[in-house]
């Protein structure tokens, strides 16, 4: 018998990366004292049931698959007895499989399932086939990934595949592996250094190359659970062996349609095992060439489709659809990490307009993208309400003035990938005649990896190229940034006809002299070879502002004011800056006795939490300004974060600013530092050193200071929209 029990949203990890999509409803069932905890995502018919698989990884092993299987089914998952939320029995017998069979009945009783497609990844392939063929009546059809059918499997057979490629472990360990993982696979190594066993095995699942995040997954997932709960695992399996014979006879009473999936290079499970349960269950075998042995992790894309497409045959459609009108369509992705993108991808727009006057542009755009967008009055995509928000990501990853912005993007993972899934849906259903991606890396990544899901000419955008490590952050951190930077190399050698143009924002210049990593060439060198260069685009043309007395006169500043304007863009990074700066009113004022200073907190940034705003005459601020950029060419000084756009415009308006890089931002701290340098252009603060008295004296010394600053080119939109428009003809 089993009883359930609701649990709250306030009951979930508080320490978990932003996930991209957050349950509808979670709950517990409970029998013989055992509580397993579930969740269900979305609606409509039917029901799909991830399955967990061995102890050793949670739930969360689904998070790619989840947010796109619930915007189009019911989806329901739950955490294996002995990790995640669920308990951890201290009696061997707890862990037998067939208690693990029940737990999915249990769960889908509990949920109002009266039947399910049932998926299963590892061994939880064999629950799952232990319930299609112990309960028909509940399994609408099976599909089983990477599974567990061990007609061939041993701790020696292994062995002997992962140890053909003895780098794979030292490749994500950084030292060199042994076979002590397999020599000691059991409870007294785990017990003895039971996170050796954990990375050996996650190196194992995730031997596909580039797979760091994967890996760093499962291994976090890994010491959710501990030595003791493994081991009663494995000692239930040993009491009750399936043989060869029994696994054969499972598979034969499986009536329901099969989908098997494998990767070809699967450490764990052999292809060979998959091929022979495709047979003996009559169903189809998706085999992922190169692919491991968690391909729903390192090949998202694919899995979820294949899902889908199992699940709802008539999901196929004709990505060469016909539209009623003859007009071009682009379709505008751009990214939502702050405002400036959203700026200069409306100017590319309109230039594009121009060019192709008969032009329709949609966006496929996210708060705070598209309040910049509605003010222009441009076509958002309705699937943009689809979209998960990066920039709230990013401002959860914050604390106080750092922002470590690589391992951030790596958080972003899912996100990254169910925003993908929004695009992909969108273009099958719409036919575009070109598809532009402004630092759209889910877009620019997934076609990379899923060249066949290309099927319009594709223009990429970047103002930076090259993930570069915080060196304080270790070797660790350079390792992975050098692994990241190689997969972008290979997607480029192996794929040229994904990116049909790739434009770099800015010049060769502004390019930083480092190395994409150990053996791998210079940053400026490859971006040289595989981009041309439009120039800085700022969104605007400098040359339309009124002479600056005139601009100041228009915006209400009175002559004998000396404005400074305190703006961190559009992102929710930045209340601590802004803090500070406004703790530092009292002290500039004295000092600069004429001080008006404006205080800009964004979208994202409550002013209420900026402290005593009003406490001084001569302080505002605003939750918003209409027009900063005229602001900012107006003022007599500027004090902002390290972000391009806004020291950009600062550059081009001839502005003095102080500028605050990021500790941790990566793209802040170097490569926009060097731009920054290469124009002469904005005084370096160092906040952790910056006192509100070392911020009040350097608005004192800057504030109206006379700049020399490299000139900022005008026609960048014009450039950059004349190599896309090329595209369309």
């Amino acid at each position: 018998m089993s009883t359930t029990e609701r649990v709250t949203d306030e009951q979930a990890d508080a320490n978990e990366q932003t996930r991209a999509r957050y349950p509808d409803e979670q709950g517990f069932t409970e029998r013989d004292g055992v509580r397993v905890f579930y969740e269900v995502y979305g609606t409509g018919e039917p029901t799909i049931l991830l399955c967990p698989t061995w102890t050793l990884v949670p739930s969360r092993v689904w998070k790619m698959q989840i947010p796109y299987l619930a915007r189009h089914h019911r989806v329901v998952v739950f955490d294996p007895r002995g990790n995640g939320k669920s308990d951890r029995p201290r009696t061997v017998e707890a862990y037998a499989e067939s208690e693990f069979a029940q737990d999915a009945l249990d769960v889908l009783d509990a949920t109002g399932t009266e039947r399910a497609i049932v998926v299963g990844l590892s061994k939880g392939a064999q629950r799952a086939l232990l319930v299609a063929a112990e309960h028909p009546e509940r399994v609408l059809g099976l599909v089983l990934i990477g599974p567990f059918f061990p007609a061939s499997w041993s701790p020696a057979s292994v062995a002997a595949r992962f140890m053909a490629r003895p780098r794979l472990a030292g490749t994500f360990l950084r030292r060199p592996l042994t076979t002590r993982g397999f020599a000691k696979f059991n409870g007294l190594h785990w017990r003895n250094d039971y996170r050796d066993f954990v990375a050996w095995f996650a190196a194992a699942a995730t031997n596909e190359a580039h797979s760091t995040k994967g890996f760093d997954d499962v291994v976090a997932w890994g010491l959710q659970t501990d030595p003791e709960t493994l081991i009663r695992t494995w000692m239930a399996d040993n009491a009750a062996p399936l043989t060869r014979r029994d696994q054969l006879e499972l598979a034969g009473r499986v009536q329901c349609p099969v989908l098997v999936i494998n990767g070809t290079d699967d450490k764990l499970t052999t292809i060979a095992d998959a091929e022979l349960l495709t047979k003996t269950t009559n169903g189809k075998l998706l085999a992922l060439e190169g692919g491991d042995h968690v391909p729903e992790v390192r090949r998202p894309v694919a899995v979820s489709l294949a899902i889908r497409e199992f699940v709802d045959p008539s999901f196929r459609r004709d990505p060469t659809v016909h539209r009623a009108d003859g007009r071009p369509r682009a379709l505008y992705v751009s990214s939502p990490i702050g405002l400036g993108h959203a700026r200069r991808d409306v100017a590319i727009a309109r230039e594009l307009r121009t060019l192709v006057p008969d032009l329709q542009v949609d966006w496929l755009a996210q708060h705070p993208v598209t309040c910049v967008l509605e003010a222009e009055g441009e076509r958002i995509h309705p699937a943009s309400k689809h979209l998960v928000s990066e920039s709230a990501h990013f401002a959860a990853e914050s604390a106080g003035h750092e922002l470590q912005c690589f391992q951030a993007i790596r958080r972003m993972d899912e996100i990254l990938t169910a925003n993908y899934m929004v695009f992909d849906d969108a273009v099958s259903e719409t036919r575009y005649d070109l598809w532009i991606g402004d630092e759209a890396w889910d877009l620019d990544y997934h076609l990379h990896e899923n060249p066949s899901r290309k099927r319009a000419p594709f223009a990429w955008l970047t103002d930076f190229v090259g993930w570069l490590p915080i060196p304080e952050n270790g070797e660790r951190e350079a390792f992975v940034a050098a692994d990241y930077n190689a997969e972008m190399v290979e997607h480029v050698r192996d794929h040229p006809e994904i990116r049909d143009r790739a434009i770099f924002v800015g010049n060769p210049d502004d390019i930083v002299g480092d190395r994409l990593g150990p053996d791998l060439p210079g940053i400026r060198e490859w971006t040289e070879r595989n981009f041309d260069f439009a120039g800085y685009i700022t969104g605007f043309d400098q040359a339309e502002l009124p002479d600056r007395e005139r601009l100041r006169t228009e915006l209400g500043y009175q002559p004998h004011e000396r404005v400074c304007v305190v703006t961190v863009g559009g992102s929710g990074v930045g209340a601590d800056l802004l803090a500070r700066v406004i703790a530092a009113f009292p002290a500039a004022a004295k000092l600069v006795p004429e001080l008006r200073m404006i205080v800009v907190a964004g979208p994202r940034i409550d002013p209420a939490t900026l402290g005593e705003r009003d406490a001084h005459e001569g302080l505002e601020v605003h939750a918003y300004v209409e027009d900063l950029h005229r602001h900012l060419a107006a003022c007599d000084l500027a004090v902002v974060q390290g972000g391009l756009t806004t020291t950009m415009e600062l550059t081009a308006a001839q502005r003095p600013f102080l500028f605050f890089p990021l500790r941790g931002h990566f793209e802040q701290r170097f490569h926009v530092a060097h731009r920054l340098a290469r124009y002469r252009a904005g005084r370096r603060m160092d906040f952790d050193h910056a006192t509100p008295d070392v911020i009040a004296q350097a608005i004192a010394q800057e504030i109206g200071r006379d700049v020399d600053y490299r000139p900022v080119e005008a026609d960048g939109a014009r450039r950059a929209a004349q190599r896309i428009a090329e595209l369309l003809n």
